[in-house]
């Protein structure tokens, strides 16, 4: 029986895939495709009284193109060498493509998240920080970490904090690390970010008649039938946002099992649910699907697989009943599944594009962070003067006046959120313009295959534009 690919191969098969469409040296494309620097640590940690813990935990620097690396940290009794090497791939990969100026890194700790106590996991998450700096593994410039599966706002700040204690004396210290808490400098929107970054890719992918038309869809998110496995961060803001374009969510699979419900789950009482009843089988008016991985299986417009990889294998592609696959998490297709899927004819939106919200909006905090002033706090006051300015000109010109409501809708200055979102949503269109018109002019059959063609061609660029290769 032939051993199963790992992770970190299954990333390889697919860059290689798409490097046979280019007309790079061989050289160059070995450099772009391996791992920079891998630094895995073991630490001791002091769990209560006498006992020790020893962590087992891993930074990987895929790519140097572009300084400072970037990418999550995840924490996982999953976490091993070859899932952080792929996911800091992916990384770099997804960052070319939406222009974002970094290269790819991600970072793991082995350790159940839900089963350590908040205590443990600040003395492990500030060791860890502490092991990082030693290495010059972490740095506004250097390697910039964000969160992932596992962690969020808390563990960014007590990074920034241990990197701060350490490190007192740079000034622009705060950009150390991204998905920091709004409070401590942190960005608004990030939180949503990767979650809204699907629903705006999603969104781009079916404005596209011809597209749909292969489908049998029409175009537009308004009345898709959409199932999401996966109700954490990611997968929670892709449901809640994307029934505000008139999408529906049918069913949600979570650890626990998955529910239905054909006219629509209500994602915000969902999640409460969940909080208050620690499942989401027995929501109001909802009915359990039962069987492994069974939601995932749902007949559906759109499937959106918000959890980990290796979620869709050769065993269940073909149970898969979607028209659209909107890969939300990192490598939740498997390669042979992807050529199973593929044959009947579904739309892959591949992990390196449509869930780069996230990295995206953290170079907005990063910039923000080394600029020192929010975004919108120079000019909002400003261009609410002029266009209340605009207005009363037109007035006078017209010799009409408007309501207070309407004037209040038209005077109205960018907030830093506004901002965000649209800086997120052109940031989308235009990767999957770039894409799209790959696929079409080298003949790409798959979009992660012409996703792949359009990184490595801009990662090429880069290292030509250094002097290192021709």
């Amino acid at each position: 029986m032939a051993k199963e690919a790992t992770f970190y191969e299954n990333v390889e098969r697919n860059f290689n895939k798409a490097a046979a469409y280019t007309r790079l040296p061989e050289g160059l494309l070995e450099q772009i495709k391996l791992c920079n620097s891998v630094y895995k640590m073991k630490f001791p940690v002091k769990t209560g009284g006498n006992d020790v813990q020893v962590i087992e935990a891993y930074r990987v620097q895929h790519s140097h193109h572009r300084m400072p690396t970037k990418g999550g940290i995840r924490y996982s009794i999953h976490v091993n060498q070859d899932e952080v090497m792929a996911l800091a791939a992916l990384m770099t990969y997804k960052c070319a493509i939406v222009d974002v100026p970094f290269g790819g890194a991600k970072g793991g700790i082995k350790i159940s998240p839900r089963n350590t106590s908040p205590a443990i996991l600040e003395k492990i998450t500030r060791r860890y920080t502490a092991e990082l700096i030693k290495k010059n593994f972490i740095g506004p410039g250097l390697d910039v970490p964000a969160p992932d599966y596992g962690t969020g706002e808390r563990e960014m700040a007590w990074i920034l904090d241990t990197y701060l204690t350490l490190r007192a004396h740079e000034v622009e210290g705060y950009g150390c690390v991204t998905g920091k808490p709004v409070s401590l400098n942190g960005i608004r929107g990030r939180t949503e970010a990767t979650g809204r970054g699907v629903v705006y890719g999603l969104n781009e992918a079916v404005s596209y008649k011809e597209d749909m038309d292969a489908l049998g869809l029409t175009t537009g998110l308004a009345g898709k039938r959409v199932v999401v496995q996966g109700l954490g961060n990611v997968g929670f803001h892709a449901a809640n946002i994307i029934t505000e374009y008139g999408a529906k969510v049918i069913a949600v699979a979570e650890l626990e099992g998955a529910i239905y419900c054909e006219d629509g789950l209500d994602v915000k009482k969902l999640l409460k649910y969940r909080k208050s009843n620690g499942s989401i089988i027995g929501f109001p008016g909802s009915k359990e699907i039962k069987g492994e991985n069974a939601g995932i299986e749902v007949e559906c417009d759109i499937l959106i697989p918000a959890a980990l990889e290796n979620q869709i294998t050769i065993k269940n592609a073909d149970r898969i009943k979607a028209k659209i696959i909107a890969e939300a998490a990192n490598g939740p297709i498997t390669p042979d599944a992807e050529e199973v899927l593929l044959k009947k004819g579904i739309m892959i939106i591949p992990d390196i594009y449509i869930n780069a919200g996230g990295v995206t909006v953290s170079y907005f905090e990063w910039l923000k962070n080394l600029s020192h002033v929010r975004f919108g706090r120079m000019n909002k006051r400003f261009e609410e003067f002029s266009q209340n300015n605009m207005i009363d000109v037109m007035e006078k010109a017209t010799n009409k006046s408007i309501s207070k409501r309407e004037r209040s809708n038209v005077v109205r200055g960018a907030s830093e959120i506004d901002l965000v979102n649209s800086g997120l949503e052109d940031t989308m269109i235009e990767a999957y313009q770039s894409i799209r018109e790959a696929k079409k002019k080298k003949n790409i059959p798959d979009l992660r295959t012409a996703a792949f063609y359009v990184s490595i061609v801009k990662i090429a660029d880069a290292y030509g534009s250094m002097g290192i290769f021709p």
